[in-house]
């Protein structure tokens, strides 16, 4: 087994099956083996109906729905504010200054410790939702903007620089263009962060959404509800990293060649 060394697709793919399935397996003796009772760890049939039974009686599909439009809408402002405002930051080091003492304190900040504030100021409806998802990735995509850009060799900022261009000429067709691959790639965290934090969002208020899921698991008693929603929620994001990924690396195949 060598550092850093890439495998094999297919032997990559034999060793990324192997942790699956003896997590199953240990999951089945476990509870087919009554060594572990149903009230602390459901057996995967109930478990798979349980999830039956959220889709078809509780209509989780719908849910699904309303916490995939909150975490779009919320990601979609996120990035129109923090995508410009990085780039600036990292281009130019007054703007950085000027907004570093302000944003640098909020990724230390539990996110959680907003929601009164969130439900101050926006109530305990839809904004709120979203201005806490908002919040939630805002703090993390704006450093990943700011690095990105930095991060561009200087000598090609030099080069254009020596070739006439101006600095906004600079950051429209060097910069940005040279650190957009890595702040899409950011996108995959920001995914993964939002749809751990839509939980936290819909607990205020529940109105659908998978955190209204998660408040009729509790209210019901129902241990295997609660493990169909996090397979749930586990696997839609699984599915949205992958088309991330996907679109990544069709937009940015210049990248793969380049290495």
């Amino acid at each position: 087994m060598e550092l850093r060394q890439p495998l094999p697709r297919s032997t990559a793919l034999k060793i990324s099956f192997i942790a699956p399935i003896l997590l199953m397996a240990v999951w089945c003796a476990l509870t087919y083996g009554n060594l572990v009772g149903p009230d602390m760890l459901p057996s995967p049939t109930e478990v798979l109906r349980g999830i039956l039974q959220l889709f078809i009686e509780q209509n989780l599909a719908n849910s699904v729905w309303i916490s995939a439009k909150r975490i779009g809408i919320a990601f979609l402002l996120a990035s129109a504010v923090a995508i410009p405002l990085g780039v600036l930051m990292g281009a130019f080091e007054p703007v950085n200054r000027f907004f570093e003492p302000i944003v640098a304190p909020l990724r230390y900040m539990p996110i959680s410790a907003f929601i009164p504030l969130l439900i101050w100021y926006f109530g305990i409806y839809e904004s709120q939702k979203i201005a806490f998802l908002f919040l939630g990735v805002f703090v993390y995509l704006l450093p990943v903007v700011v690095f990105a850009i930095r991060a561009v060799p200087e000598e090609l900022v030099q080069t254009a620089l020596t070739l006439g261009a101006s600095k906004f000429q600079v950051i429209r067709s060097v910069l940005l263009p040279a650190a957009l691959p890595d702040i899409f790639d950011s996108f995959r965290v920001m995914n993964a962060i939002l749809w751990t934090y839509v939980i936290l969002a819909e607990a205020v208020n529940p109105e659908g959404g998978l955190g209204y899921m998660v408040q009729l698991a509790s209210s019901h008693q129902k241990v295997s509800w609660s493990f169909a929603g996090l397979i749930v929620i586990g696997g839609i994001g699984l599915i949205t990293d992958f088309i991330i990924r996907g679109i990544s690396n069709l937009l940015f195949r210049w990248r793969e060649k380049a290495f």
